[in-house]
């Protein structure tokens, strides 16, 4: 069922249960019936609201204007922690800052276990204040994972 915007420029989803743009075709990530789930910004029934949705990379759903709200505070999908868009420019700046920054003698060589929420990737890294970098997928979107150690060497 239809309910905003002009007829020609949705399609209908049927794993999703939703009507997206045709701009989406073939290229979302595709939640079962993740229309009948309530928006996790503002809490109400995203299917039988006028309001449209914004679909993000990992496939989940908010009002447009929750995503638009959310855009303001932070970058990630408030559900999976995957990063709500396209953040690659971003992540190459703060490479610049990485290598700028030096780090505190005493943590120059320690090392991290980090979780990357983009790609779910786990590495050992180099630890640095402004950010840990997937060696995966070269996204910052991380959380350590495990304690801080040195390497062998300097234990």
């Amino acid at each position: 069922l239809l309910r905003i915007g002009p007829k020609e420029d949705f399609f209908h989803c049927s794993k999703c249960n939703l009507c997206l743009s045709l701009s989406l075709q073939g290229k979302h990530k595709c939640i079962e019936n993740v229309s009948r789930q309530d928006c996790p910004i503002c809490l109400e029934d995203i299917h039988t609201s006028r309001i449209g949705a914004h679909v993000l990379p990992c496939g989940h759903l908010l009002h447009r204007t929750c995503y638009e709200d959310m855009l303001k505070e932070g970058y990630r999908c408030p559900l999976c922690m995957h990063s709500a868009l396209d953040m690659t420019r971003y992540w190459r700046q703060l490479d610049d800052e990485v290598a700028q920054t030096p780090m505190p003698t005493e943590y120059q060589n320690m090392m991290v276990e980090i979780l990357c929420n983009d790609c779910n990737a786990r590495s050992t890294v180099q630890f640095h204040l402004l950010g840990m970098k997937c060696t995966n997928c070269e996204s910052y979107n991380t959380a350590q994972d495990g304690k801080c150690r040195l390497p062998v060497e300097e234990q």
